[in-house]
This record gives structure tokens, sequence and C-alpha cells, in this order.
């Protein structure tokens, strides 16, 4: 199998990052097994390596299911791609726990699910690449995105720890960081938004939530030259942990990792000090 033939797993590759990076694959030649919600393919294909399954990421029963039948297909899987997700956006004071509890089933846990399911076929192969796309917003969070923001804080904090774990198994974890890309992500499709009701909150979720609004369709991101980064890492010899993907999640990154250190140094006699 040459670099550039790789069976590449993803799950919602109808539409946004997943098709894109779907498109991009198999014009080089690698063959996809995705999945969407009803088994439909997001386009007609013509070159016969593109393999749709049925997956609904929050159906735990489902999930290993689909995992075998993709192994199935061709007795390997070399790059796992979870893309499955949506947002929501609205104050956190006023997020109902089903809207928070279902973000989360489908943000991590679908996540979750997919890895438990695929390690033991990537331990017995000894080799293998998880990659995780998670937001800038699981880096440097802003107002109006705090249960989002900690579904990606979440698969942030079990993919590094699962870095760890399988980096003797030969196996690669790369979390992929966007920043805003011009998909349908700020649509009713990929989006739950609860809007303010409570005034004290509309300087800060408000204001952010009208300024996503008179963002949609203007996103700097490109999702065509997003999924090429993401297919150029994964073939890197040395893939990175974090790919952070957007001039703007560049630069919030940076923001955020400079107070955290100046931070840091601020109170650096305190946080000594603890110590026996």
């Amino acid at each position: 199998m040459t670099e550039t033939n790789k069976i590449w797993f993803i799950t919602g590759i109808s539409r946004g990052f997943g098709k894109a990076i779907t498109e991009a694959l198999l014009k080089e030649g690698d063959t996809v097994i995705g999945t969407t919600r009803d088994g439909a393919p997001p386009f007609d294909d013509e070159t016969g390596r593109l393999h749709t399954l049925a997956l609904d990421v929050t159906d735990s029963d489902a999930v290993p299911s689909a995992v075998a039948a993709a192994h199935a297909l061709n007795g390997r899987l070399d790059v796992i791609l979870n893309n499955a997700g949506y947002g929501l956006l609205g104050s956190i004071e006023e997020a109902a726990e089903s809207e928070i509890a279902h973000m989360f089933d489908v943000n991590f846990h679908g996540t979750r699910r997919v890895v438990q399911a695929v390690l033991p076929y990537l331990r017995a192969q000894r080799s293998g690449h998880i990659v995780n796309i998670t937001s800038i917003a699981g880096l440097a969070p802003g107002a109006a995105s705090g249960f989002y923001a900690a579904s990606k804080f979440a698969v942030e904090g079990m993919s590094q720890s699962l870095a760890r774990e399988v980096a003797p198994l030969g196996i690669k974890v790369t979390l992929v960081e966007p920043g805003a890309f011009r998909t349908d992500f700020l649509s009713d499709h990929s989006i739950r938004t609860r809007k303010i009701a409570i005034a004290d909150y509309d300087t800060t979720a408000g204001a952010a939530l009208e300024a996503l609004d008179n963002m949609a369709g203007k996103q700097i991101g490109d999702p065509d030259r997003a999924a090429a980064a993401i297919i150029k890492a994964v073939r890197a010899p040395e893939p990175p942990l974090h790919l952070v993907l957007g001039s703007d999640a560049y630069r919030r990154t940076l923001d955020v990792r400079t107070r955290f250190m100046a931070e840091l140094e601020t109170w650096k006699d305190v946080s000594l000090g603890t110590d026996y």
C-alpha cells in the first residue's frame, strides 16, 4: 500500500469538511468508507472507491457494527477521521438540559464510540491514524459557545491522552482545530442556536451570536484548502498532534497561549509555594 493509497473511515461525509475531504481523497486515489445518517452517498462517485454506510454516532450498538463492516471491506483501516458533529450556541445559563446532553452525545461520545470501536483493529495492525476534528472553540472559546467548546475540550483531552497510550503501538493521533470556514456550519444543518432572552448577556453572548450571523457565508476559511491541509498532515512522516487551521484560529490560539503564559508567570510563586 502506497502513501497515496490509504483506506479512510470518515464519519459525517454528507457536507462540510467530511464531503470536501472525501472528494479530495478520491481524486488522489484513496478509498473512503464514509458514513451519513441515512446511508446515502453525498454525490455520484465514478471511481468505485467510495462506500457509504448508514450511521448515527449516538447509537452505541450501531457504531461497532459500522466499524466492523468498514474493516471487512478491505481487511484494514488506515485513517479514522471523526468529523460528525454540530454546534450549540447561546448563553450558558439559558441552555436546556436536553440540548446539552444531545450535543455531547454527538460531539464527544460519538467520537469516543468510534475511537473505542476502531482501536482493536488498529492495535492488531500495529498501525493507523486517528484524526479527530474539534474546533478553535476547543482551544480558545468565546462567548456564546460554552457547551460546544466544552464538548470539543472533552475531545481534546481524550485525544491527547490517547496519543500517549497508542504511540508505542504504531498508532498516530491528530487533532484538527479549524477556525471559521465557508461550510454550512453556521446554517440550520449544523448549528442549534438559543436566542438570548436575558438582557444581561446582550453585550457578550448576544453580541457573539450577532457577529456569527453576519459572518455566515463570508468566513475566511476555504474548505478545500482545509481538506488538502488535513491530507498533507496525515501523509507527513511525523504528523502533528495539533493542526490549527485558518489565520483566525492561529491568532486566537496564539493569543490565548500568550495570556496563559503571562498569567502562569504572574502566579508562579503561588503555584510553586503549594508543595510540601
